[in-house]
């Protein structure tokens, strides 16, 4: 028996597009289906070191569920490298602000931190309401 790996020409060519509406959605088992799918786990074809997965288009971020008292206690922090200059944003303000930046950090921390990342995440399109201008890609409804 042989092991085969993955081609790159032969994965871009079965790429498909997935739509997931994210309204009523827990933040977490969201996030983790998204990283799975981004990330072409659920493909036969999976390799930690190729890029196998689909292309995804999440709508209505807005209205992700947080569970627990998240809603108030959960603070999102940057830091520019500078002394004295970290910020420190809670998941309200973030929603009324950026509310597709939430479900972005969660999916974003699911990944590997390596080389693929950047193009892991380059497939991922997520829009705060439910317009999106990917209609021509004609996207499969993927659901929990």
């Amino acid at each position: 028996m042989t092991t085969t790996h993955p081609k790159l020409a032969d994965i871009k060519a079965s790429r498909q597009w997935y739509l997931i509406d994210a309204k009523g959605m827990v933040l977490g088992k969201l996030a983790t289906l998204a990283a799975d799918t981004l990330r072409g786990k659920n493909k036969a074809c999976w390799h930690p070191s190729v890029d196998c997965g689909d292309n995804l288009i999440i709508i209505n971020a807005k209205h992700i569920v947080l569970t627990g008292n998240k809603e108030s206690n959960k603070i999102y922090y940057s830091h520019s490298g500078y002394p004295g200059a970290l910020k420190a944003v809670s998941a309200k303000k973030m929603r009324e602000t950026y509310p597709e930046r939430i479900l972005e950090k969660a999916i974003s921390g699911m990944i590997p931190r390596n080389r693929l990342k950047k193009h892991i995440l380059g497939k991922l399109h997520i829009y705060a309401e439910s317009d999106h201008p990917h209609a021509g890609q004609n996207p499969k409804q993927l659901s929990l």
